[in-house]
């Protein structure tokens, strides 16, 4: 374990975040551009961000939300039908207003009701995406109801994904926030095309964190967490230092009352305390230095975008950093991530 007790990095990006809309966007924005310079912003708002304008309305929305002080730029994307207009997409994608399409499988997870049941009616889609370098950001999982939850992103990978990217082989593709050993190493082989998210909370735990001992509602998110040899595979991905992994905090804010009932949401709310719980996970490993590439580099170069020229600076204090259990919003409390241990890292800007 290092010994360090500081670490100066470029100010990370968040390559797969939630802001919701409202007040909750209100709310919770302020957590990831006190830290973040930028971040990929997920279109499933209901109804989900489908064309130009919309994302057009929902950036001016943001940024009208960003707290005087913070330098914070969302990168936008549109949410993929069977409807989608290739025309508006490639225009929203040359003028710079969008940076990415999200792939939701029908019914994969939180609000993806309107996503993709059949492939071939956005197959023109695809090809024009292949065409302007715009990448898909999947959500990796089959919805099949055959199909265990804990095999939904290896059967994807195979029934979905790996005959997609042989169809449309110059398509730039992110397998977001992936949760397996199959993942991982689909993702490192994939070729330059590829590459891979991984969230702060799948590098901390594993399925026993929601189930042994009680259900615990705060740890559930999709994709669910996963055995723990998945758990170690992810941060030997995430630690190693290669180009095809990334920070996607996948950061999903719910207030306590829609995780804590009898259909509970899906999302962990890590964007105050991401960085905190990284620099935690690479010193543990024995991986600092790879702290920046994850968080601050490997993304950036995927998307074809210079790395931030601003520093931020993460400080290992003596005494444990003191994070609230909640943050407050107008439609009630949302509970911050809570790793299971103290963390004694903290961001200086």
């Amino acid at each position: 374990m290092s010994t360090a007790r500081s670490l100066t990095i470029r100010r990370p990006d968040d390559w797969h975040l939630h802001l919701r809309d409202g007040a909750m966007l209100q709310a919770v924005l302020p957590s990831t551009s006190a830290n973040f310079g930028r971040a990929i912003i997920m279109p499933n708002l209901v109804p989900p961000v489908v064309t130009g304008a919309d994302a057009q309305a929902y950036k001016e929305r943001i940024e009208a939300a960003i707290p005087e002080g913070h330098d914070f730029t969302p990168l936008m994307t549109l949410y993929l039908t069977e409807n989608t207009d290739a025309d508006d997409l490639a225009a929203a994608a040359q003028s710079g207003l969008i940076s990415a399409v999200k792939l939701y499988p029908a019914g994969a997870t939180t609000n993806s009701a309107s996503g993709v049941r059949d492939f071939d009616k956005v197959s023109n889609v695809l090809e024009r995406m292949a065409e302007i370098g715009l990448p898909l950001l999947v959500h990796g999982e089959v919805t099949d109801h055959d199909v265990d939850i804990f095999d939904r992103e290896a059967v994807f990978i195979d029934r979905i994904l790996d005959p997609l990217r042989r169809r449309f082989p110059e398509l730039k593709v992110v397998m977001e926030h992936i949760t397996t050993e199959e993942g991982v190493n689909y993702a490192r082989d994939g070729g330059d095309n590829l590459a891979a998210t991984i969230t702060t909370h799948h590098l901390i735990i594993n399925r026993n964190n929601i189930l042994v001992g009680g259900i615990k509602p705060d740890y559930y998110c999709l994709p669910v967490a996963k055995r723990e040899k998945h758990r170690l595979a992810l941060r030997a991905a995430a630690t190693s230092g290669s180009p095809k992994f990334f920070t996607g905090t996948d950061s999903a804010p719910h207030t306590q009352a829609n995780k804590l009932c009898a259909c509970g949401c899906a999302g962990i709310f890590t964007a105050i305390n991401s960085m905190s719980c990284l620099a935690h996970v690479f010193e543990e490993d024995g991986a600092l230095d790879k702290l920046e590439a994850f968080s601050s580099l490997n993304g950036p170069a995927f998307y074809g975008m210079a790395p931030n020229e601003q520093r931020i600076t993460l400080v290992r204090d003596d005494a444990p950093v003191e994070f609230p259990r909640q943050i407050w919003t107008e439609d009630g409390p949302v509970t911050i991530f809570d790793p299971g241990f103290d963390l004694f890292w903290k961001v200086e800007q």
